[in-house]
């Protein structure tokens, strides 16, 4: 009973002194959950944490057991500092990971044109009489194409997270973490402009910018959903998640020349490790172009 009380004084901790999001609390609190079914104990011992991280490695990818980890020693750092243990059992257990990197997957340039117009087409043909979804649609996909922003930062984007004056819009990134992304292109903005106009009474009563039919928030899944009816029909064969538009994003930043921290920045990554995994991408299409077009492929050397 104590241990519940404990966690549940540590969930409102972060709820509202860290200002961590729901995603996050509900990670941390299913991590938790988890760990003291495993223990059994309320502060267990080095032997039991060892046969906890031995069972994490077993059922999960190396990704997981790093992040359900993390959760649980933040939790025993917290009674730490509070003063309720004296000593993190955690504190001098080491747990080395091999660092394994899965290339994120890009959207080809020639998709996102094909999509895009596809759906601004859509905007055309439906008139504007009944054109409201077909708006925030194109809004919500020209928002992530701009921001290279994670779904859920999109679908949380206040009611006056985006001045539509500046094109200056306000993420709150995972931990809370607040930042600034700029609309440079004057298209996206004009889009964003013209479905504020159209929706702004539902805009203004839900609290947040992307609404649905309902007038309630456009959520995760629902623009997943949307993203995967218009490829489909716009004759897109791959399957393009949205988090494919962040992917694509930082590749072709880096691909153009922008310096990789920049990219951290606008991308809300806390390490510069997270963003230069863009630069292998980026690396490879650099390979792939001199290859084909190296200047020497056109002499006659002889080898």
């Amino acid at each position: 009973m104590e241990q519940m009380k404990q966690v549940k004084k540590y969930l409102e901790y972060c709820q509202f002194r860290k200002e961590l999001d729901q995603k996050t609390l509900k990670a941390y609190r299913i991590d938790l959950k988890q760990f003291f079914l495993f223990v059994q104990e309320s502060i267990p011992g080095r032997d039991e944490i060892e046969e906890y991280i031995t069972d994490l490695h077993k059922k999960n990818k190396q990704k997981t057991v790093k992040r359900k980890l993390a959760s649980v020693k933040a939790y025993f750092n917290y009674l730490e500092d509070e003063e309720v243990i004296q000593k993190n059992p955690f504190g001098r257990i080491k747990v080395k990971f091999k660092e394994t990197y899965t290339l994120p997957r890009v959207i080809p340039r020639n998709e996102i044109e094909s999509l895009l117009n596809y759906m601004y087409k859509q905007e055309e043909k439906e008139g504007d009489g009944n054109c409201k979804n077909c708006l925030r649609d194109i809004a919500v996909i020209e928002t992530f194409f701009a921001a290279g922003a994670r779904v859920y930062e999109i679908s949380n984007i206040r009611a006056d997270g985006i001045d539509l004056d500046t094109g200056i819009i306000r993420i709150m990134g995972k931990g809370g973490k607040e930042r600034y992304i700029q609309v440079a292109v004057p298209d996206i903005l004009d889009i964003l402009r013209k479905y504020y106009k159209e929706n702004e009474n539902a805009i203004r009563q839900s609290g947040f910018f992307f609404v649905n039919g309902r007038g309630g928030r456009f959520t995760e899944q629902s623009i997943r959903l949307m993203l995967k009816k218009y490829t489909k029909r716009a004759g897109i064969e791959r399957n393009i998640t949205p988090h494919m538009f962040r992917h694509s994003f930082a590749t072709y930043l880096i691909e153009d020349g922008v310096d990789v921290s920049c990219v951290q920045q606008i991308l809300g990554h806390s390490s510069i490790k997270t963003t230069q995994i863009y630069i292998h991408i980026a690396a490879k299409k650099q390979a792939e172009i001199l290859r084909e077009r190296h200047p020497r492929n056109k002499m006659n050397i002889s080898c």
